[in-house]
C-alpha cells in the first residue's frame, strides 16, 4: 500500500485514519491480525514509535484489541465496525457539506446535489 502523508496534520492521526478507512472497507477483517509495528512502520516509511502511538490510541478506542501472544488484531465486535463506519460516513458528509457551504450552497440546495447524483450513480 502506498502511504501519503499531508502537511499540517500529525502523521500518527493521519496513520489512524487510514487504517480505519481499511478496516472500514474490509482490507482488514474483524479478528484480523495486523502485520507488526515495525514493518507496518517501514511500509508507512514512519518512525516506529509513530505508528505504535497510533496504534495505542486505536486499541484505546476499542477499534483494535492486542493479544499478548499474537499481536494486534481488529476487533470483532461487528457493531464497533458499523459504529466505525457511519462516523466515517459522518465525517466526510461534514466535510463536504463545509466546503459547499463555503462556496455559498445552501443546506437545501446541498441536499438536492447529492439526491440529483445519488439517482444518477
Amino acid at each position: 500500500m502506498a502511504w501519503s502523508f499531508e502537511n499540517g496534520i500529525p502523521i500518527y492521526q493521519q496513520i489512524i485514519t487510514e487504517l480505519k478507512m481499511q478496516i472500514a472497507a474490509g482490507t482488514y477483517q474483524p479478528d484480523d491480525r495486523l502485520p507488526p509495528v515495525r514493518e507496518l512502520a517501514m511500509d508507512a516509511g514512519v518512525n516506529p514509535n509513530t505508528m505504535q502511538r497510533a496504534l495505542a490510541q486505536m486499541e484505546q478506542e476499542g477499534v483494535l484489541y492486542t493479544n499478548r501472544t499474537a499481536g494486534r488484531h481488529v476487533a470483532s465486535d461487528p457493531e464497533k465496525i458499523r459504529s466505525l463506519r457511519r462516523q466515517i460516513a459522518e465525517d466526510e458528509i461534514a466535510r463536504m457539506f463545509g466546503k459547499l457551504q463555503g462556496i455559498g450552497m445552501s443546506k437545501e440546495e446541498i441536499t438536492a446535489a447529492v439526491d440529483a447524483w445519488s439517482r444518477e450513480a
